[in-house]
């Protein structure tokens, strides 16, 4: 396993900077499992059962408060949300007790005893503590009188249930956290389950997400070590299971003991690396151990800290957790209590110098989509502009792909159809009839063709085959000659091949057509999305771990001739694979900056879209509905229905950018893709429904063709063609 000055020392994070242990105490009784308590300046612990201790970490000097008052022990805690009068609810089999602690500190300086008021008696074994916003009302959890851990929310006002979940798991709740700004409850549970569910108004509560917090430590481990944040691979950091015979393991989960905001805001945007700490929204994790940073936005673990990584620590191994942010200093304190013993002690936490250490600091040179430098003498797009030459004649030719076909693009001019197939070939097909202008056959690849584009405003050709992506120069001759109708004069020459880092075989292929980009986003059957950069010829950077599986599909914010958007707005782009949801990019920071998984996607790969506006993503769905992502949520804006199988593809009408455009989609009819069309999805009525049978059967009447064939469908409003995959 590596040191801890492995872990923490590579982006110039120091060990102390970090985490200190401020103070230790060891109670005769275990306080694990209690609910413990932190405010802004205190910290709430109970000492010898009985007893509630208050430690101010304001004056550290000062002895302890004392208060007495419970005859049981103490199982729950919690502090009021005003600072004046300071309020702690403490509560045991026999009593709940709201103290006034400003009060309670006066009595003890005048030698009198404090006392507090008894809010409730013998109303169980109390597990939870919260006060109201105001410190009036205090919802107590004992036995089934209150149902917080099952996720029921109720109306204080009148008192009536507004939502009941289902079982979620079958380990018990163990903390609820709710984001007011996100409007976003969270939920973990002892199997290390968190449960992201969303408040807004007409969402119903819906699930936002699920997320295993094992195994986002241990993508978040992998993604370091393959960055060179960490000098060898990272043991996994469970307790140690070497007592077990050879070739028997045991699975240990992360308990989610403590859920509580962390405020990056405070930090500056130098001190977070390439994490933005602006608009990110990230909550603490207390776990059994170790600390966790985790991003509500693209769930992921943004930074770890693991209790057995430093050795001044006391506590290894945790029962109970508190955690509170404070303002003045922008750090954090952490009340921790053993899970085995008495121990008890107080942490401050550095979150500036954690995530620092943790974060990779933005890429060595400068990536962009639009072309920001000329293009380089040496840079294979200078050869092949430059050594490009005029032929004669022209040929016309009509034949089938004889294999399925991957993919199909526009050129940029309208005039030109680029196909390929499974067959080996790629054709380019004249957008005025059915006469094939280039075919490229199957002695050029080595293995079929996954993507196929025009790039660099139609001057190349960008195709993705086996491990490598090759650029073409090519030229289209459109002279006719009746005499040799049936040679080919159109010419193409490879000006440049390259591979994927571990020469994998790549998934998906994406590249900006629309205006001059050097940039081209790879994805490979590792996982991982790989950048390069043309100008430069060769690889730029590697995002590892990109998706739990391998990224089927790349998807870039290329605006459209219609309508503009930020240059900074063309950085981002988004990335899908099966059962892992869409992930939204950006370039200049290689960070994943969201995460939607609101839609079923478990077998098939289904494809995804950028508005041309940029504000929304689309997806299909194996739930025979597509789906509709605003940027700035997690959760799904519209649900469109009305398919009767898998959506696999979608696409947005370029000519309309705001969120009323047209929704292009595709489904799995009967073994094969019929393209239909969405119209906006304010529009309802009989319109909706007669418009909706024209196009499904327009297309299904197509099926009885046999032969793999390209085919157009022409939208009524605009008059632009769209190329349908039909096989």
């Amino acid at each position: 396993m590596e040191n801890p000055q492995d872990i923490f020392s590579s982006n110039g994070g120091c060990l102390i900077d970090i985490v200190i242990e401020k103070y230790l105490v060891e109670s005769k009784e275990s306080v694990s499992h209690v609910q413990l308590a932190c405010s802004m300046q205190d910290c709430a612990f109970p000492l010898d059962g009985t007893e509630l201790c208050i430690w101010n970490t304001e004056d550290p000097s000062h002895q302890l408060l004392i208060l007495r008052g419970h005859h049981q022990p103490i199982t729950a805690m919690a502090f009021g949300n005003k600072v004046n009068p300071l309020l702690i609810c403490s509560a045991s089999l026999d009593y709940v007790i709201m103290w006034n602690l400003e009060e309670c500190r006066e009595k003890v300086l005048q030698g009198l005893v404090p006392r507090g008021t008894v809010m409730g008696s013998l109303l169980g074994k109390v597990l939870c503590l919260q006060l109201s916003p105001d410190d009036h009302v205090v919802a107590v959890c004992a036995g089934n009188k209150i149902f917080m851990l099952d996720i029921e929310v109720w109306d204080h006002c009148t008192g009536s249930l507004i939502y009941s979940s289902s079982v979620l798991s079958a380990y018990p709740l163990l903390s609820l956290f709710i984001d007011a700004e996100s409007r976003q409850l969270v939920t973990g549970c002892a199997d290390g389950q968190l449960w992201i569910f969303s408040l807004m108004d007409g969402h119903h509560y819906r699930r936002v997400a699920r997320v295993d917090l094992r195994k986002k430590t241990e993508t978040f481990s992998t993604r370091r070590v393959k960055s060179g944040l960490c000098s060898q691979p990272e043991e996994s950091h469970l307790p140690s299971t070497s007592a077990l015979g050879k070739g028997e393991q045991v699975e240990v989960t992360f308990p989610v003991l403590r859920l509580a905001p962390c405020d990056l805001s405070l930090i500056p945007n130098s001190a977070c690396g390439c994490l933005s700490s602006e608009n990110t929204q990230c909550v603490w994790i207390g776990s059994s151990v170790g600390l966790f940073v985790f991003n509500l936005a693209n769930l992921e673990v943004e930074a770890a800290l693991y209790y057995k990584d430093f050795q001044s620590l006391s506590i290894l191994l945790a029962g109970s957790c508190a955690l509170r942010n404070r303002t003045a200093d922008r750090k954090a304190l952490c009340l921790l209590a053993s899970l085995f013993g008495g121990k008890i002690a107080v942490l401050e936490i550095n979150p500036a110098a954690l995530v620092r250490a943790q974060q990779c600091h933005s890429v060595g040179q400068s990536l962009s989509v639009p072309a920001s430098f000329c293009v380089l003498p040496t840079s294979p797009l200078y050869l092949g502009i430059a050594k490009e030459k005029s032929t004669k004649a022209a040929s016309q030719q009509r034949c089938g792909h004889d294999g399925a076909v991957n993919a199909v693009c526009w050129s940029q001019d309208r005039r030109w159809l680029l196909s390929a197939a499974q067959d080996g070939t790629l054709r380019v097909w004249s957008a005025r009839g059915a006469e094939l202008a280039l075919l490229l056959g199957k002695d050029m690849f080595s293995k079929p063709i996954q993507s196929a584009q025009f790039y660099y405003i139609d001057a190349f050709i960008l195709l993705s085959s086996g491990p490598e992506f090759q650029l073409l120069k090519y030229h289209i001759d459109t002279c006719k000659d009746e005499i040799k109708r049936y040679k080919q004069k159109s010419k193409s020459k490879l000006i440049c091949r390259l591979s994927m880092t571990g020469a994998v075989d790549m998934t998906s292929l994406s590249a900006v057509n629309d205006f001059y980009s050097h940039i081209v986003l790879t994805a490979g059957r590792n996982r991982t999305v790989e950048v390069f950069d043309l100008n430069a010829g060769c690889s730029a950077a590697v995002i590892a771990e990109a998706h739990s599986r391998p990224v089927h599909q790349i998807c870039q914010n290329k605006g459209s001739s219609f309508t503009t958007q930020q240059p900074q707005a063309y950085n981002l782009f988004l990335t899908t694979a099966i059962g892992d949801g869409m992930r939204l990019w950006d370039l200049r920071t290689l960070r994943c900056e969201r995460h939607f998984e609101g839609h079923p996607t478990r077998g098939y790969p289904c494809g995804i879209a950028f508005s041309p506006c940029g504000r929304f993503a689309a997806c299909g769905a194996e739930d025979r509905h597509a789906y509709v992502y605003e940027m700035g949520s997690s959760t799904y804006s519209h649900r469109l229905a009305g398919h009767t199988d898998t959506v696999t593809g979608v696409a947005f009408n370029p000519s309309a950018p705001q969120h009323g455009a047209h929704l292009h989609t595709t489904e799995l009819y009967k073994g094969r893709r019929a393209k239909c069309v969405l119209l906006p999805p304010a529009s309802t009525g009989k319109h909706l429904e007669e418009k909706w049978d024209e196009l499904c059967g327009a297309f299904r009447g197509r099926f009885k063709r046999r032969k793999p064939c390209l085919s157009y469908y022409g939208h009524s409003g605009t008059g632009e063609r769209f190329p349908s995959q039909i096989y």
